[in-house]
């Protein structure tokens, strides 16, 4: 691929300004000068950027605990995005795996694997996706019942069982822990809904997906790098996919 390409992808700054420093001679390619943005490299060349060595990642996974007030999407002209609270420079191709809503926070997957995350949110796979809910009500266990039968939320939807557990509750808020397979638009603040007009959510927050859990060392709006073995994790999912097709 083209060097300025190559820079570009792993988010050191700029096509443009890439494009000035490599005239600049601030570029080295296997201990030699290269002057040229179009000069050819791959994966294997060692790359030197103002004296900085470069590797290249064909992909790129990140975790990121998801704020309350941003969208998870790509780009929005008016309103903030998860992409936005990454570094000014970062590779262009990459995108949050499924959606929490805007009022929503916890754990949310950002990377460049499309057929990974493909996996991660098909239905059929049943990845479990744990969230910690508050409702502003007094709950019992047995007001929980319904949704881990599979209740319907909307006109022509139904839920899967879900795995629900009241975790505290008082007269005024009530702590829930449920973990669905699906995630459909507003899901889980509809099945409380369905349950009841006055169980309205107003605290959700995503703790786990399948077997990665939310590093709580995160502050709203950090993220950081998958470890290999948090990668692995996923990536045992798409395996398990494959052989069942």
């Amino acid at each position: 691929m083209r060097l300025d390409k190559y820079l570009s992808d792993m988010g050191i700054a700029s096509r443009s300004d890439l494009k000035k420093d490599i005239r600049k001679g601030l570029v080295f390619v296997n201990g030699e000068m290269i002057r040229d943005a179009g000069f050819t490299v791959n994966s294997d060349s060692r790359i030197l950027y103002k004296g900085e060595e470069i590797t290249y990642e064909e992909y790129s996974y990140y975790m990121m605990n998801k704020p309350v007030g941003v969208l998870s999407s790509t780009e929005d002209r008016k309103q903030k995005t998860v992409l936005d609270l990454f570094s000014e420079c970062h590779r262009k191709d990459l995108f949050p795996v499924g959606r929490l809503d805007k009022d929503a926070e916890g754990l949310l997957l950002i990377m460049n694997d499309g057929k990974l995350a493909h996996t991660l949110l098909s239905p059929k796979n049943h990845i479990e996706k744990k969230y910690y809910v508050e409702i502003p009500a007094c709950l019992e266990d047995k007001d929980l019942e319904p949704l881990r039968k599979g209740i319907q939320y909307d006109t022509d939807l139904v839920a899967e069982p879900a795995k629900v557990r009241l975790l505290s509750t008082d007269p005024e808020k009530s702590a829930v822990e449920i973990i669905i397979t699906e995630g459909k638009f507003h899901q889980i603040k509809k099945m409380f809904l369905a349950l009841s007009e006055n169980y309205v959510v107003t605290k959700l927050k995503r703790i786990s997906m399948g077997a990665l859990r939310l590093d709580e060392s995160l502050s709203p709006g950090e993220y950081r790098k998958l470890s290999p073995g948090e990668i692995e994790i996923l990536k045992e999912s798409m395996k398990k996919d494959e052989m069942e097709a």
